[in-house]
């Protein structure tokens, strides 16, 4: 796969070590957001379609997708419940070295 200049970027800003600690600690959330995008596509659903099977608001929708809100473990169910779908949550064992305190 071909590399994007935004790929390069993010590729010399990750050299920074306080760039780095702070990109990986919002990983989690990026996480959480491409999962609701990606299970909505999936499910063949717009916003609009998933905002009236939940009946959550659209915008509210497009802000969590927009990471501009944090979903409530019952907001992710759901929308879980709204696309057909089931949530799973893990907890994985950290798989960097550093030291913990």
């Amino acid at each position: 796969m071909k590399s994007t200049r935004f790929d390069d970027f993010l590729e010399e800003q990750l050299r920074d070590p306080e760039v780095r600690e702070e990109y990986e600690a919002l990983q989690p959330e990026h996480t959480v957001i491409q999962a609701m995008i990606n299970a909505r596509i999936s499910a063949g659903m717009t916003q609009k379609e998933l905002s009236e099977k939940t009946g959550i608001a659209q915008g509210d929708i497009s802000k969590l997708e927009h990471g501009n809100a944090n979903p409530s473990l019952r907001t992710l169910q759901r929308l879980a419940k709204g696309m057909g779908m089931v949530l799973k949550l893990e907890f994985l064992p950290e798989t960097n070295t550093k030291a913990r305190a």
